[in-house]
C-alpha cells in the first residue's frame, strides 16, 4: 500500500470532520444566543457545544494536523519552501486559531457570559469557509 496516499487519505477525512464542526458550532451559537433565558434550552445547547468541540472538533484538528505534518515529511521538508505550502499553512495557522476562539465563545457560554448576538456568530460562521475556499484553491493550483 502506497504510504503517502493513505496518509492524504486519513489527512482528507481529518479536515472534513474538522470543517464539519468549524461550521456547526457557530450555528450552535446562534440559537444558544436567540434562547439566553431558557435554562433548559440553554443546558442542551451547552452539551451539544461540549460534545461537538471536545469529541469531534479537537480529535480532528489534531489528526489534521498529524496526518498533514506526515505529508509534509514524506514529501520532503523542502516543500516547505514553496508559496503554496506556505500559504496553506498560514490559513491552517488562522483556521486553528478560530477552533480555540470558538472554544473561548463556548466558555463564555457555558460561564453565563456570552456578549455575543446571534447575528455575530452568523457572520463569523463564514470564516472557515473562506478559509476552506482559498485553502482549497492554493493546493489545487499549486502557485509558484
Amino acid at each position: 500500500m502506497n504510504s503517502y496516499l493513505l496518509f492524504k487519505s486519513l489527512h482528507l477525512i481529518a479536515v472534513i470532520s474538522w470543517m464539519a464542526g468549524l461550521l456547526y458550532l457557530p450555528r450552535i451559537f446562534v440559537y444558544h444566543a436567540e434562547n439566553p433565558n431558557d435554562l433548559n434550552v440553554s443546558r442542551i445547547f451547552q452539551i451539544m457545544e461540549r460534545k461537538l468541540y471536545f469529541y469531534i472538533m479537537m480529535p480532528a484538528m489534531f489528526l489534521s494536523w498529524l496526518f498533514g505534518l506526515i505529508l509534509i515529511s514524506l514529501l520532503g521538508f523542502s516543500i516547505l519552501a514553496t508559496l503554496w505550502m506556505k500559504l496553506k499553512l498560514i490559513l491552517v495557522v488562522f483556521l486553528t486559531f478560530y477552533h480555540f476562539y470558538l472554544f473561548s465563545c463556548l466558555k463564555n457560554f457555558e460561564l453565563g457570559k456570552n456578549d455575543k448576538s446571534s447575528k455575530f456568530f452568523r457572520i463569523i460562521n463564514e470564516v472557515p469557509t473562506i478559509l476552506l475556499i482559498f485553502i482549497v484553491f492554493i493546493v489545487i493550483f499549486k502557485p509558484i
